[in-house]
């Protein structure tokens, strides 16, 4: 099945190849067909030939796998925490127009793959804006933080998240995935107390 993060985006403009492997140096990024007529797939690889990532171009439009999958994500988030992130999602998702999808490979664990796939990720998505969302994570809002809990019960370490505010709008701290009283704030809609504010 594979581990997939994804940038859904409210702007279905074509991105120009060329920008694309600006963005992917010293990596190569790889078309299907001819790239001048719109791609729908890319594969992002080093120098080497490991791939490091396929990434698919998915239209939300009527009987397509992008309007399938957006169904599927409007369906899934009812069931997570924050109530105020549910709302907030439900709201936005239908604004949707286009889901790029990163199915992650073995070379982003070599000769540091990771940072020609984080550089193509904000380049896709400077260009289509919209929200991230990440497999066993959970979605972002605008600005990329993680409003949408999803993680596993082994998750532990520093992480950048949102709650939406009725006051304030959005609110971006920084929070401990590993602690229980972190974890049952933000899944309550509130800010963990001892949270380094952003």
């Amino acid at each position: 099945m594979g581990y997939f993060i994804r940038i859904l985006g409210t702007n279905l403009s074509d991105l120009p190849i060329a920008d694309l492997r600006d963005a992917a140096r010293p990596a190569l990024l790889e078309t299907d067909g001819d790239a001048d007529k719109g791609w729908r797939q890319l594969v992002l690889k080093h120098q080497s030939g490991d791939e490091i990532a396929v990434i698919e171009k998915n239209p939300v439009a009527l009987g397509q796998l992008g309007a399938e999958e957006l169904e599927e994500f409007i369906e899934e988030v009812g069931h997570y925490k924050p109530d105020s992130a549910v709302a907030w999602l439900h709201a936005y998702l239908p604004t949707v127009k286009v889901i790029y999808a990163f199915q992650l490979l073995h070379g982003t664990d070599v000769n540091d793959g990771w940072t020609p796939l984080h550089s193509l990720y904000r380049a896709v998505w400077n260009r289509a804006g919209g929200i991230l969302q990440a497999d066993g994570e959970g979605f972002s809002n605008e600005d990329g933080y993680t409003i949408l809990w999803q993680f596993g019960e082994r998750a532990t370490g520093p992480w950048r998240l949102g709650i939406l505010s009725k006051e304030a709008g959005w609110v971006h701290f920084e929070m401990d995935l590993g602690s229980k009283e972190h974890r049952d704030s933000f899944q309550r809609g509130e800010i963990p107390a001892g949270a380094t504010l952003i």
